[in-house]
């Protein structure tokens, strides 16, 4: 190992450009410590492990990341444990959500930041596994003075990233040591194990979030193509890619000349663009037959091997309105519709409903447009004896009024002429719902009044001496981090716990698995308004499943609703979507004609529609 001194030299030196023996990641890694976060290599940093608040909101929001992975996690422990390895799953902002480790090590472990929530953010900790896996999005070994702050220097550490099917990089699986054999190439196979795991994370998220499609593992060789493929993608019903490992962004984007950050491209194409194969292939490649007889074809020509697994059987979900006491996965109605098919929102109405069994404030998080108040009046409906549902946006009303809006006042309460009491929404909800969309609004010294009420269950009005007492169930809402707020002193931290216990996470639309089953449910909604039955053709049901979504299902429902305005029902085509959804997909009737030689009959089969449809829509658009 060298000392402190030869390592601030080199680190002076690579950062006058002269040539170093460091693996490129490192040396590109001590170049953004010095040039972009400025540090100081001089300086040895300390640990920096969460507080528990925070801790516990990274670890909710990575909940089921934690659950799909620990499998994986388990055997990789296990095969390091005896050589004294600490194991840690670190969320995307570096943060440590779980660990492994040897429990005796524990005060080591804490001094050198190797345990749950520390932050190996690289801007904060310098150069270390963590930390530039994240940045360069590729596993790497920082051993020993490849570190760049001296504190770490004795410690070695390998880490690969995770992708979730999107091909968005969700997580970091990192193996490290206190002290090691001093040859860098002794972590080889610490580096190898990190990435066959990070691989196996990746497959179990696929199968997890994609169980009601085809599974296609694939391999460039056949040995053990069913228990542990190289790479994976799931396809719907109809041969659309639904999610991919990363490894399948990664190799599937060079085939078809993407570059591997544009891989999200794949998302909504057909697999028939890649291979020479569609949806009703596909049971040829489930197992029964030897898997070196399973070869995928491009072009004519053998490409990799394949074994297709059939989407999971859905297990039939009870709806019933009554009781607690009906069977633990039985759903009141209006969670069971809000569920739809994605397994992640099954579980999230699972959880949402024992949450409506009892007397617990629900705090709901979620991106805009994800669904939040309906979420809470899903909750409230599913209650036993609901009663009223009163909604306040905490943004919405200007902060000198939201006091007199929420806890009412008194009469006279005000200077001036005489005035007549009012009744706030909070005693309005009273025998009901309060719901508190964008809590994380909410003036500090209203926070405090807000929890006397959860604390005393009474109300006091404005001017008013006495109190009034008040039964409601609180649900509150927010897009934005609570914990963040409460480490800079924007939120009450006694309120945050008071709230941050039920905890309801809406994943994003992007994130959803169910988009064709969900964009038919809202096409229907919409038809039942106008009269009318809409489908969607092929060619817009892709534009609109490559979308990236970023308002979420109120978007979606927007868009729809537009389409359903200017097409000719009750077929939705591309060219019916919102500008800017075909200008960002665009795939045009004309190119599609071209892509069937000219034949109309051929197109109008692909599209699902008849001849007539087809000369209309082109006679339409020949006239632009």
């Amino acid at each position: 190992m060298t000392s402190i001194t030869e390592h601030l030299r080199e680190i002076e030196r690579v950062a006058a450009g002269q040539p170093s023996v460091r693996d490129d990641l490192v040396r590109h890694s001590w170049l953004r410590c010095l040039n972009d976060y400025r540090l100081d290599p001089s300086q040895r940093g300390q640990a920096h492990i969460v507080t528990a608040p925070v801790l516990r909101e990274h670890q909710q929001q990575a909940e089921e990341l934690i659950r799909i992975s620990s499998s994986a996690l388990e055997h990789l422990y296990e095969q390091v444990a005896g050589h004294d390895y600490v194991l840690l799953l670190s969320d995307a902002r570096g943060i440590s959500v779980a660990h492994y480790r040897n429990p005796k090590l524990d005060p080591a472990l804490r001094d050198a930041g190797l345990y749950l929530g520390s932050d190996w953010q690289e801007a904060r900790a310098g150069t270390c596994a963590v930390g530039a896996a994240l940045v360069a999005q590729r596993p790497i070994t920082v051993h020993q003075d490849d570190h760049f702050d001296a504190a770490h220097i004795g410690l070695t550490c390998s880490a690969a990233p995770v992708f979730d099917t999107l091909g968005e990089l969700v997580a970091v699986v990192d193996i490290s040591q206190l002290r090691s054999a001093v040859p860098r190439s002794s972590q080889q196979l610490a580096r190898h194990l990190v990435i066959a795991t990070a691989r196996r994370v990746e497959l179990a998220n696929l199968m997890s979030r994609c169980e009601g499609h085809w599974l296609l593992r694939l391999s460039r060789a056949p040995d053990f193509i069913d228990s542990d493929p190289e790479a994976a993608i799931a396809v719907d019903g109809a041969g659309m890619i639904r999610g991919l490992t990363h490894a399948a962004f990664g190799a599937l984007s060079a085939r078809i000349g993407l570059a591997e950050a544009q891989g999200s491209a794949l998302i909504g194409r057909s697999i028939e663009s890649l291979f020479d194969l569609d949806a009703d292939a596909l049971p040829q490649y489930m197992r029964g037959q030897p898997a070196r007889d399973r070869i995928v074809f491009a072009n004519g020509q053998p490409q990799l091997f394949a074994s297709a697994e059939p989407p999971a059987q859905p297990r039939p979900r009870v709806i019933h309105p009554g009781p607690a006491s009906q069977p633990s996965d039985a759903l009141p109605e209006s969670l069971a519709r809000l569920a739809g098919e994605d397994p992640d929102m099954c579980r999230l109405a699972r959880r949402a409903a024992r949450f409506a069994a009892r007397d617990l404030p629900v705090l709901i998080q979620g991106e805009t447009g994800t669904g939040k108040e309906v979420m809470a009046r899903a909750v409230h409906n599913a209650r036993s004896n609901p009663g009223p549902f009163v909604a306040v946006n905490c943004a919405a009303i200007p902060e000198h009024l939201i006091e007199s809006e929420l806890f009412g006042y008194a009469p006279n309460a005000f200077t001036g002429a005489a005035r007549a009491g009012k009744r706030g929404l909070i005693e309005a909800a009273h025998g009901g719902t309060l719901f508190l969309d964008e809590i994380g609004d909410m003036p500090l010294a209203l926070q405090s009044r807000l929890l006397r009420v959860l604390a005393e269950r009474c109300v006091t009005p404005v001017g008013a001496l006495e109190s009034r007492p008040v039964a409601m169930h609180l649900i509150s809402a927010t897009h934005a981090p609570l914990a963040e707020r409460v480490a800079y002193g924007a939120f009450r931290e006694d309120l945050y716990y008071r709230l941050n216990a039920a905890v309801l996470k809406l994943p994003p639309l992007r994130e959803r698995i169910d988009f064709e089953i969900l964009t038919q449910a809202v096409l229907d909604e919409i038809g039942r308004e106008h009269g009318e039955r809409y489908r969607l053709s092929t060619n817009a049901y892709r534009q609109l499943a490559a979308h990236a979504w970023p308002g979420n299902v109120r978007e979606l429902r927007n868009a729809l609703a537009v389409a359903a305005a200017l097409c000719e029902p009750p077929l939705i085509e591309a060219d019916d979507l919102p500008e800017e959804i075909a200008a960002a997909h665009p795939v045009g009737l004309e190119a599609q004609l071209a892509d069937c030689n000219g034949n109309v009959s051929e197109l109008a089969r692909r599209l699902g529609v008849d001849r007539t449809t087809v000369h209309r829509r082109l006679k339409r658009l020949r006239a632009h």
